[in-house]
């Protein structure tokens, strides 16, 4: 069968790293490469269909809230979930830096969201955070199937070990959000959306740990992940989307930064991980309007529009309200803050609609409703 043919028949998903990038490996990289680029896209395409289905069922069942709770899992180079337990809430460190960094990862994450947002775990309501360490023999990718995390070892070639990055951790148990607050689709700018918000708050988390200042940030999403052979900075660039990479093997980031670019496309689940750079470039320019840190500002306005104000079928325009309207309601109508988000919608090409037309817009599509509830832990499935 011809290689072309092998790759199509692949559904993409939401994994951190895109499918497209893992398809040019396979096209460009050595034999090794294709069998390992081609492996990963198969494993992945199990857990996106069950963390659609758990999506699904979350707010069916509800837990009483509860402290921080982290376990980790050894899957010991299988594809078997959830593996062996290897380290549970207040256990002593391992001698295995993919258990232990899984662990810390974890814990930062959700102590950034406690701290910064009052949320207690991706439910708000403290469900355990689970995660499943060498997953797969040299997977390179790492995603939130909706009841947990699952992490690859990398390839040791073009990616490394993806415990190892705090901001990829983070961007996947964001999905973890989502799923409890607005539930965005998969697909289209709704799904677009729902890698902004999680590249959003993955980059936050990191620049939260660092203490970083937007000057000190390098707003680069997956910055550790690849290895000096790539001709590379990262994953995705929010200041400059479109130029994270440009490799031999990888291809070329094909992020556009305004919405004269968008990419129609039929790939990626219509343009989720390509598209999702438009609505980053826009939090870029607020952030840099307001300066500081931006989890402060910036990033309140966008936690408040995710759960608060957007839904399953929210596009762009829907966010670009929302995201106004948040600011409005949380600094005032007319101030730095909402005047920045206006202006960094602008930037790539989305005017914020005046306030009787994005309640008209927002009433119509039934974008404000009421989050589900939180869930209680899901048994794994056999």
């Amino acid at each position: 069968m011809p290689r072309s043919r092998i790759l199509s028949g692949i559904t993409a998903i939401c994994s951190i790293v895109p499918a497209y990038v893992l398809r040019a490996i396979a096209e460009n990289g050595d034999a090794e490469d294709r069998v390992r680029a081609l492996a990963a896209l198969s494993l992945t395409a199990q857990p996106r269909r069950e963390r659609q289905a758990l999506t699904e069922l979350a707010g069916l069942l509800v837990l009483p809230p509860r402290a921080k709770r982290r376990t980790v899992f050894d899957a010991g180079h299988s594809r078997t979930l959830p593996g062996r337990i290897v380290r549970t809430e207040g256990e002593r460190r391992t001698r295995d830096v993919s258990v232990d960094e899984a662990y810390d990862a974890a814990g930062k994450t959700y102590d950034f969201f406690r701290r910064v947002y009052g949320r207690s775990s991706v439910d708000d309501r403290g469900l355990g955070i689970r995660s499943t360490v060498h997953y797969g023999t040299a997977f390179s990718n790492a995603h939130w199937d909706g009841r947990q995390m699952i992490y690859g070892d990398g390839d040791g070639k073009y990616f490394h070990r993806f415990t190892a990055s705090l901001d990829v951790v983070a961007h996947e148990l964001t999905h973890g959000v989502t799923q409890y607050t607005a539930a965005l689709g998969f697909s289209g700018q709704c799904g677009a959306l729902a890698e902004h918000f999680s590249d959003v708050f993955g980059l936050l988390a990191k620049q939260h740990s660092l203490r970083q200042s937007f000057a000190a940030s390098d707003w680069l999403l997956g910055a550790d992940l690849l290895t000096s052979r790539v001709n590379g900075a990262g994953l995705r660039s929010f200041k400059a989307p479109g130029t994270a990479y440009d490799d031999r093997v990888l291809g070329r980031d094909p992020q556009p930064r305004h919405m004269r670019d968008y990419v129609r496309t039929q790939g990626d689940d219509r343009g989720v991980h390509v598209n999702s750079g438009i609505p980053n470039h826009a939090f870029y320019r607020v952030a840099e309007a307001l300066g500081g840190f931006a989890w402060e500002t910036a990033g309140r306005i966008w936690y408040r529009a995710l759960t608060r104000e957007l839904g399953p079928r929210s596009r762009f325009q829907h966010c670009a309200d929302a995201t106004w309207r948040a600011a409005g309601e949380l600094f005032g109508n007319g101030s730095a803050p909402q005047d920045a988000v206006r202006a960094g919608w602008s930037a790539v090409g989305i005017d914020i609609r005046d306030a009787a037309a994005a309640a008209d817009v927002r009433n119509e599509h039934g974008e404000r409703f009421d989050p589900p509830a939180p869930a209680a832990e899901l048994p794994y499935l056999a």
